[in-house]
């Protein structure tokens, strides 16, 4: 055992307070001091016998915490007293009555909101993660400080994950990518979102992590002076003009050069954009739009632009107060470079997000502006009903969407998620509105309510009194508060009418002599294949279940009766984990193996991903199907592995038997003569692999094929991509997972 120098350990963490103290992005005043050093004190004498599965003292984490606060988020002294008592409550004798008493009713709320997070209960039906999920978002209502405090610790958890085991990395990781990342881009945090995102991936495809760091290792050279070359030729421009300037050159995160590849299809080599130039400029805030243009205009003196990837976020700013002009230009050797374009205080807004945008909006006290950047955010958590994971979904639909602007009849300027539609447009005025809306007009010709905006439209809306949402309309629209709201109105329209229709089922069944009790109804949902009661009484309602289909159902009521038990039984056989339908895939016994253990269970290869052996994969137990096994690349991974961890198994491959699998390749390069020939013989001479269709098509001089081939195991395929790339006038091979 390690033996711990107890003086050496307080000597850290007092050098670890001064430097939290030094790093803050806020004046600190005496008193502000009087108060983080109280809570220091609290937090010191609370965590004094804990240690964090590391060995280090427990009371590093919350400093390391409300470092993050104080200067990558840039809160004040009471977000800083609350981020070093965050874990107070939850793992002392101390109280949330006890903080207010020691210090104030705001601090205490803080930490009451995170300890709320932290101790959240869930029944099992339900996805766990999803209902903490929802439970740390409706936090915002009260202060959106909890969830800045809760980033900045799920920062420093995922910064100090080594010596967790590798089931709990996955699981927070999957977390981390799919709820926390997208909330800090929300909040305009995005240094924190690329730290999140890459951490994420560092524990969720540690290959593939490592094999990108050790790529961006080996061309740093290179790229160093790729970027010099640039600034020395735009430095003597700039310096000529009388621009006071820095120039840094930013790589793209690990995490957004793994998208690209994922994306494009593109191996690491062919991803050109993997650094952007960042031009941050002292201005005046009456003269930053002119310097910024100024600078635009240097830039593309030397440079010719990508007109269509110009973004001009300083006459529209973006949601999250984001500023910038980013232009996209050909730079030295053929190569596409982003210049992105900022004063400093766009920026701090940049950097610091929440805190730097009322710094500047509000005279840096954080106390303000609370309510304008609630709003923001508050949308997508009006109707808290819904089903959790729904819920989170539906939030995180607009965390990460890219915007569009639009306008009103009036000319006011308003900003929706890309892919918005008239209707979305609608509720974004008004709920009322959006609810009564009976057409729309874009750019004074009338639209259906499911046209899509793009940037600049000008919309009118046209309602009616009269006018009622129908289940239609969830198709029309995007946006996660429009959803709600349709939503709302046709739950309690639903109820309504399935009220009367339980009444006119009642008399119905009477006639037939059948009473209308818990077995019967049961029976009838089974009968006309539902979901739920309500569902069949709301049929009943409107008139979509007749008197002839109801003694239908009388006439064969005794064997509907033994169908449904006979359902029922086998519902309940498939729906546990442990009993899995043994006899369908039996043959595949020795090609998976489970868990700790590596226990031989029968399982089925998820089709959204379509895994061959070889592939890195986990196994998910659903609810009906047994094991579904899923690639850990599957469009879906993060998702189960975030909302369902409770779920996933961990799952590798074994020697494969003969047992064979598709895989879909698409192929694209140049249509020269004999290219199909030479393709089909490539395929068919190597061994093990059989061609089950092909699909080739030419345009222009283009070629395209999508080829469906049978194989044993990940080695065999990837020989025969390698053997197709070698095939002259092949461009590139790219196997895809859907269908």
């Amino acid at each position: 055992m390690v033996e711990i120098d107890i003086e050496q350990e307080n000597k850290a963490i007092a050098r670890e307070y001064k430097e939290l103290l030094r790093i803050s992005y806020q004046t600190l005043t005496e008193d502000d001091k009087k108060l983080i050093r109280k809570a220091f004190d609290v937090a010191v004498d609370a965590h004094k016998d804990q240690r964090r599965k590391s060995g280090e003292a427990y009371i590093f984490h919350p400093i390391a915490v409300a470092k993050i606060v104080a200067s990558e988020i840039g809160l004040g002294a009471t977000s800083i007293a609350a981020a070093l008592m965050h874990d107070v409550v939850e793992d002392t004798d101390i109280t949330v009555e006890d903080i207010e008493k020691m210090f104030n009713p705001k601090i205490a709320k803080i930490v009451e909101g995170l300890t709320k997070i932290a101790q959240v209960k869930t029944d099992n039906e339900i996805s766990m993660q999803a209902e903490n999920f929802r439970k740390m978002l409706l936090t915002l209502n009260d202060d959106v400080r909890v969830i800045l405090i809760k980033i900045a610790d799920r920062l420093h958890n995922m910064q100090t994950m080594e010596s967790m085991v590798d089931y709990k990395q996955a699981k927070i990781a999957s977390e981390t990518l799919y709820i926390y990342a997208p909330l800090a881009h929300r909040l305009g945090l995005y240094n924190i979102k690329n730290q999140l995102e890459d951490l994420g991936l560092k524990y969720t495809e540690p290959h593939v992590y490592n094999d990108i760091v050790s790529k961006i290792k080996e061309t740093k050279e290179q790229q160093d002076e790729y970027i010099k070359s640039i600034s020395d030729v735009l430095k003597g421009s700039l310096d000529a003009e009388g621009v006071e300037y820095t120039i840094k050159g930013r790589p793209k995160s690990i995490f957004s050069i793994r998208k690209k590849m994922l994306a494009q299809g593109v191996t690491f080599d062919e991803v050109y954009d993997k650094f952007a130039l960042r031009i941050i400029y002292k201005a005046e805030p009456s003269e930053e739009k002119f310097f910024a243009w100024k600078i635009y205009s240097i830039v593309t003196d030397h440079y010719r632009p990508s007109p269509s990837r110009l973004r001009d976020w300083i006459s529209s700013p973006k949601s999250t107060g984001y500023e910038a002009l980013h232009i996209t230009v050909m730079g030295p050797k053929g190569r596409w470079v982003e210049i992105q374009v900022r004063s400093e205080r766009m920026d701090e807004i940049a950097e610091k997000g929440y805190a730097a945008h009322y710094k500047y909006k509000q005279g840096g006290n954080e106390e303000h502006g609370l309510d304008t950047w609630l709003n923001l955010l508050k949308e997508a958590l009006e109707n808290a009903s819904t089903n959790a994971v729904d819920f989170v979904e539906d939030f995180k639909l607009n965390l990460y969407s890219k915007e569009i602007y639009v306008f009103t009849p009036k000319g006011e300027i308003k900003s929706l998620p890309k892919g918005a539609t008239s209707l979305d447009f609608a509720f974004s005025i008004h709920s009322e509105i959006g609810i009564k809306t009976r057409g729309t007009r874009v750019n004074g010709k009338l639209v259906p309510l499911n046209h899509v905006l793009n940037s600049g439209d000008q919309i009118e809306i046209i309602t009616s009194p009269n006018q009622k949402p129908t289940s239609h309309w969830l198709d029309y629209v995007t946006t996660s508060r429009a959803k709600t709201k349709i939503k709302n109105v046709l739950n309690e329209n639903t109820k309504k009418t399935a009220e009367d229709g339980k009444e006119l089922l009642t008399r119905k069944l009477r006639h037939l002599k059948i009473t209308l009790n818990e077995a019967s109804v049961n029976e009838l949902v089974n009968f006309f294949k539902l979901k739920t009661s309500l569902d069949l009484f709301y049929r009943v309602g409107i008139g979509a279940i007749d008197n002839q289909q109801l003694k239908d159902y009388a006439a064969q009521k005794s064997n509907t009766f033994m169908n449904f038990f006979k359902n029922k039984i086998k519902r309940t056989h498939t729906s546990s984990p442990e009993i899995i339908n043994k006899p369908e895939i039996s043959n595949n016994y020795d090609m998976l193996v489970f868990g700790k253990e590596q226990d031989k269970l029968d399982y089925k290869l998820a089709t959204c991903c379509n895994p061959i052996p070889g592939d890195d994969v986990f196994g998910f137990v659903t609810i009906n199907e047994g094991i579904k096994v899923h690639k850990r690349d599957c469009p879906n991974a993060i998702s189960l592995q975030s909302n369902y961890a409770y779920r996933i198994i961990q799952a590798k491959w074994i020697d494969s038997t003969q047992q064979e699998f598709k895989a879909i390749l698409n192929i694209t390069g140049m249509d020269t003569l004999g290219l199909t020939n030479e393709l089909t013989k490539v395929i068919s001479n190597n061994m093990n692999v059989n061609i089950q269709s092909i699909s080739l098509s030419g345009d222009a001089g283009i070629f395209n094929g999508q080829v469906v081939v049978v194989v044993q195991n990940n080695t065999i395929l990837k020989k025969l991509i390698e053997n197709i790339k070698k095939i002259d006038g092949i461009d590139k091979v790219t196997r895809i997972n859907k269908n």
